[in-house]
């Protein structure tokens, strides 16, 4: 059973189980480093992807309940912000600019689900409080290196870049 959906704007067809979690599909079958397994319990979050605008879990699902959705990862967020712009091309999503900026990464493992998570969160909210950003990563996702200052100042400066002005600090 062939399965279609879209990841990071390129349609393609899935030839795995329809149970095989999309994580694996993502890795295995599409080649993509961005989503990490982290937990494998959809709690830790380095297996973020976006799917149809909203932060998921890939390891935890079956590739099955993504069919004929728009999924992006890490990779795909640069796609994603030409398309919302209308532009041909961008070579770093802002937040992506913003995790550079800051200096995020330490081993770098979360950033993925950091990324994609700050993605749904700005998408919904251009411009977070410190507290807004806070509850909404309050679920996670987990970074082990403990950057969550970095992390707040990142999602505050993609705001900006996003929106081309000045953040809330809160």
């Amino acid at each position: 059973m062939a399965i279609e959906l879209v990841v990071n704007g390129e349609k393609t067809t899935i030839t795995s189980a329809p149970d095989t979690p999309l994580l694996y599909v993502l890795r295995g079958e599409l080649g993509l480093s961005g989503p990490k397994f982290g937990c494998g319990l959809g709690q830790c979050g380095a297996c973020g992807v976006l799917s149809d605008d909203v932060a998921r879990r890939s390891c935890v699902r079956p590739v099955s309940t993504f069919e004929g959705q728009n999924v992006t990862t890490a990779e795909g967020l640069p796609a994603l912000w030409a398309k919302d712009q209308g532009i041909a091309e961008a070579d770093l999503h802002p937040i992506q600019q913003a995790w550079i900026e800051e200096q995020v990464p330490q081993c770098g493992y979360c950033q993925n689900g950091m990324m994609i998570a700050t993605a749904a969160l700005l998408a919904t909210n251009p411009n977070p409080s410190v507290s807004e950003i806070k509850e909404a990563f309050a679920s996670g996702p987990l970074c082990r290196c403990g950057t969550y200052d970095q992390i707040i100042r990142a999602i505050q400066r993609a705001a900006e870049l996003m929106t081309g002005g000045a953040g809330d600090a809160e």
